[in-house]
C-alpha cells in the first residue's frame, strides 16, 4: 500500500540540532512543510555526502518554507558525535533524528529487518502532515537532494493551484498544464 496522500503516524523521536539535543514530532511538523530524508546509520559511506548535499541546499529548503529532517537508525547521541567529526556531516543545520526504535522507519516503510537498518526514502510533507512524495531505493544509489527541491517546490506549487499538474522536468516559475478532455492525445 503506498503511503502517498496518508497522514504521517503520531511519533516523538529525539534528534541533534545546532548543539542541542531537541524533540522532534509529527505534532512540530504540522503548519509546514517537511523534507524526511532516511538513510542507513551514521558513520557509513554514502551517507555523509548526501547529509552534505541537503546542506548546500538548506538554504533553498528554508526560502520554500521547508524544514529538513534527517533520520537513521542511530541514537541522537551518535548523531551529535557524527556531526563532530564529520566535515561533511558538520555542515547540517537541521535536525539528525535518531530511530534506534525503529518506530520511523516502519512507520514510512523503509525498514530493513534483517539489518535494523533503514532504506535510502525520502518525503515530502504538506502542513496538514500528508506525504505528497516519496522516493525509496536501494542503499548503495545516493540521492540527488536537487531533485528533492524540485519535487517540493512543484508539490507546494500544486497545492497552491488546484487543478493544475507540473509536467515531467517542471522547474519553478515554468509553464505547468491544466488537465482537461481537450488535452487527451494531444500532448
Amino acid at each position: 500500500m503506498s503511503l502517498i496522500n496518508t497522514q504521517i503516524q503520531p511519533f516523538q523521536a529525539d534528534a541533534f540540532h545546532n548543539g542541542k539535543f531537541v524533540k522532534v514530532s509529527d505534532q512540530s511538523m504540522k503548519g509546514k512543510w517537511s523534507v524526511v530524508i532516511f538513510m542507513p546509520a551514521a558513520f557509513t559511506f554514502n551517507c555523509p555526502t548526501e547529509v552534505e548535499d541537503a546542506a548546500e541546499h538548506y538554504a533553498e529548503f528554508q526560502k520554500a518554507g521547508a524544514e529538513v529532517y534527517i533520520v537513521t537508525t542511530d541514537t541522537h547521541f551518535s548523531h551529535k558525535v557524527w556531526h563532530e567529526t564529520s566535515p561533511a556531516v558538520g555542515k547540517a543545520k537541521f535536525p539528525l533524528v535518531g530511530d534506534p526504535t525503529h518506530a520511523l522507519t516502519n512507520a514510512f516503510g523503509v525498514h530493513i529487518p534483517e539489518e535494523g537498518l533503514a532504506l535510502r526514502g525520502t518525503f515530502v510533507i504538506n502542513p496538514e502532515g500528508v506525504i505528497k512524495t516519496m522516493e525509496v531505493h536501494s542503499n548503495e544509489i545516493a540521492r540527488d537532494v536537487g531533485e528533492t527541491l524540485r519535487k517540493l517546490k512543484a508539490a507546494q506549487y500544486t497545492a497552491a493551484h488546484p487543478g493544475e499538474v507540473c509536467p515531467a522536468k517542471w522547474k519553478e516559475g515554468a509553464k505547468t498544464i491544466a488537465p482537461s478532455l481537450d488535452l487527451v492525445g494531444k500532448i
